[in-house]
This record gives structure tokens, C-alpha cells and sequence, in this order.
């Protein structure tokens, strides 16, 4: 069955070029209205252009319907203002793909703390003052679909990347509790974790590599989780055209008593501890006490 998404207006966040291009490229071609919001700045966050109205003309040059954006994600009012407009222009807002981002490497001794809240005020604040200037449209509509763009450095790691990592895992729990509260109005939140070879990435791959890392092989993992159909509460990976589904788990732990409850105890039953064995993927954050009771439970 075709994904269309006729009669539905989004928006893309970063989207310029890149990720955020594709999306609103693919977007646009199936039916979509699209606001191509981007500053135009360097992967640095300095300096301006007008990639937005590129992909704009793009769009239109396709016959398809969209308008460029240039408000910074970093400031609450230019995201209400973007919103506004958006909604006065086409009567609705259906589509969110927070993408917008990025990047101040440095280790994090030599990271400058300027450096570290500026890419988290960008990615995490972004991704929030984006989602919060929609989110009363979604709940009006009781229809909404938001997109989040999480990384592998902040699921896993990576060297250099404290301030990227720290963000994009705050973006992944965010996710998870807006899908929670979101629910009741149809509104579906998804998470993806790129690996693409991109302006932000241009650099870390080998030119073989960046090439089968192209960001379209992206595009169809996040039109699908902004779909009618999505999921929701999902994290995806995606690259070179493979998706992947990634999870935070929980395992069952193990029960101390007396002199065991001490650090030597924690450490003696460490093994136990993180045995894998029974783990669960909670779907609420309350499910670690009621694992914990039912841990106790068994050890009665």
C-alpha cells in the first residue's frame, strides 16, 4: 500500500540540505505541504544562507507545494511564530521532523562550556521548543506526528562528542515521554538515529563509505515513522538501507540482604546483576519499581 501524504502539511526542521533535505523533498513528492526551515548556517551554527529557498524551489519545480522558514530552532518565539504562520498560510500543521543540528567537537577536556550549551541548546531545546510550538495544533487536530533525530553518540557514545551525545540522548528520553503523553490525541513521537553521509558528517567517512551512506537510503525509515500508520515510542537506526530497531533495557537485578546490601555485596553478585536474562524494555518509566517488586517477589 502507497504512503501518500496528501492534504497533510510538515514541517523540517534543518532542512536546507542534508537529512532535512530529503525528507522534504520525499515529503513534498508524496502530497505533502512543506516548511523548509533552515538557517543557513555552517555545521558550526555561524553564518547564513538561503537553503531554504533552494529546496523550496526544488519542491515547486516538481509541482509540488512548499515555503522556506528561517527561524532558529534555539528560540521559542521564532518556532511559535514559524508555527503561526504555517497555520494561517494552510489551516493545520500534521508533521514534525525535528533534524535541525549541529556540531562543536572537542574532547571534553578541551571543550569550551560555551560550546557544550550551545549544541544542546540547539538539538535538545530545539527539538523541544519545535515540538511545544506544535503541539497544541496536534492536540486541537488529535492528529500529529513528530519525528525526533537521535544519534549513535548519544545511545552509545562516541570521543569528542560530550555535548552532541548528552543532547541527542535527552532528545531520545523526551521522545519517549511525549509518546506517553501524546497518546490519548493521536499524537505519534518516533526517534531515529542517522548514520549519513552529510555536510555534518563529511570528514568521518572514507569517500566509498560516504557515498553508500548517501541521505536518501534515510528518508524512507523516517517518512514511515511520520506516517498514518507510525509506530510510536520507537527508536530507529538507519543508514546505507538498513534499519534497525534499538532499545533501553531493564534486567530483573538482584534482591540484597544485610550484609550483602553494602557495595562489597554489589559487587560480589555483579555477574547476577547484569545478567541479561529476563530483561525487559519498559514501556513507561514506572516499570523499573514494578520490576523491582516483582524481583522481590521471587526472592521471597
Amino acid at each position: 500500500m502507497s504512503i501518500r501524504f496528501d492534504d497533510r502539511v510538515a514541517i523540517v526542521t534543518g532542512a536546507g540540505g542534508g537529512l532535512g533535505r530529503h525528507y522534504a523533498l520525499e515529503l513534498a513528492r508524496r502530497g505533502a505541504r512543506v516548511v523548509v526551515n533552515d538557517l543557513g548556517g555552517d555545521r558550526s551554527g555561524t553564518g547564513a544562507s538561503d537553503a531554504a529557498q533552494a529546496v523550496v524551489e526544488e519542491i515547486r519545480a516538481t509541482g509540488g507545494t512548499a515555503m522556506a522558514n528561517g527561524a532558529s530552532v534555539a528560540d521559542y518565539d521564532q518556532m511559535a511564530e514559524m508555527v503561526a504562520r504555517t497555520v494561517e498560510a494552510w489551516s493545520g500543521v500534521h508533521i514534525l521532523i525535528n533534524n535541525a543540528g549541529v556540531l562543536r567537537d572537542k574532547s571534553f577536556a578541551k571543550m569550551d562550556p560555551a560550546d557544550f550549551a550551545f549544541v544542546v541548546q540547539v538539538h535538545l531545546l530545539g527539538s523541544a521548543y519545535a515540538t511545544k510550538a506544535c503541539w497544541e495544533t496536534f492536540r486541537a487536530q488529535n492528529y500529529g506526528r513528530v519525528l525526533m533525530t537521535s544519534s549513535s553518540s548519544g545511545l552509545f557514545g562516541n570521543f569528542g562528542q560530550a555535548n552532541y551525545a548528552a543532547a541527542k540522548l535527552g532528545i531520545a528520553g523526551l521522545a519517549r515521554t511525549l509518546h506517553l503523553e501524546g497518546a490519548k490525541h493521536d499524537i505519534r513521537v518516533n526517534t531515529i538515529a542517522p548514520t549519513a553521509g552529510t555536510r555534518m558528517t563529511e570528514g568521518l567517512f572514507p569517500d566509498v563509505a560516504f557515498a553508500a551512506f548517501a541521505p536518501e537510503k534515510v528518508a524512507p525509515a523516517a517518512l514511515y515513522l511520520v506516517s498514518e500508520d507510525a509506530p510510536s515510542g520507537q527508536i530507529v537506526g538507519a543508514g546505507a538501507g538498513v534499519v534497525q530497531a534499538s532499545y533501553i533495557t531493564l534486567t530483573p537485578g538482584v534482591a540484597l540482604h544485610g550484609d550483602a546490601l553494602s557495595p562489597e555485596g554489589v559487587a560480589h553478585h555483579w555477574d547476577a546483576i547484569t545478567d541479561r536474562s529476563g530483561e525487559i524494555v519498559p514501556g513507561t518509566g514506572a516499570e523499573q519499581a514494578m520490576l523491582i517488586g516483582r524481583t522481590l517477589q521471587a526472592d521471597r
